[in-house]
Order: structure tokens, then sequence, then C-alpha cells
């Protein structure tokens, strides 16, 4: 594993979240529950950021097409049951993909990240 310090732990209080950069990817860094998770920052629906989305029953749903992937696993929950009428539509633009997650750990006050290369 090649682990990468993105932030100081400090600077992600409960219910915090902040995107970091870590070579071409987006990373979703957020403490929910004050628990830290990473997640890439894009629905792997339309690719969408999901940095907006809201947090329900240990899954982060999409703010466009309300997808659901849970946090932990990134194992799809919904797959874009809206808008109502399209999203059956809207669910045929791609296959349901998992959403990309990261492991993580806190060490000496930062938050190391280890993110596969592209």
């Amino acid at each position: 594993m090649a682990w990468i310090k993105v932030l100081s732990a400090n600077a992600l209080g409960s219910g915090a979240r902040e995107v970091v950069k870590v070579g071409k990817r987006n990373i979703l860094l957020l403490n929910h529950d004050n628990q830290i998770y990473a997640v890439e920052n894009s629905c792997p629906h339309l690719k969408l950021p999901l940095k907006s989305g809201k947090i329900k029953d240990g899954a982060i749903v999409c703010s466009f097409h309300r997808s659901a992937f849970d946090l932990s696993s990134g194992e799809v929950k919904t797959w874009c049951p809206w808008p109502p009428g399209v999203g059956k539509l809207l669910s045929m633009v791609s296959e349901a993909k998992t959403l990309p997650v990261f492991p993580l750990r806190v060490e000496e006050g930062n938050i190391l990240v280890d993110v596969p290369e592209e």
C-alpha cells in the first residue's frame, strides 16, 4: 500500500466534507458520526459530484439521480430511482456500478489514504 497524506484530521470535524486531489482522482473525505470515509467524488452513474449528497442509512445519496452507495463498501443500495417516470430510462445509461472507496487511516494527526494508480 502507498499511503498518501491528504489532510489534517483536525480539518475534518464532525459532519465536514472535503475534496482532495490525488493524482487524477478527486477523493471525497467525509466525517459522518465520527467515522471518516474516503470515496470517489463522482457518482458512477453520470460522473456527477457526490460532495453535496445526503447521508442516509450509512449510504451517500447522489443529489442528482438519488443513486445510493454504502459508505464502507461502495456497494450500490439503489440505482437511479429518480426522477419519477424518467429514472428507469436514466438507469439504462449505464449499468449499476459500485462506488470506489479507499482505505484510510489517521496517523500523527493526519488523514492518509491508499489510492491505486489509474
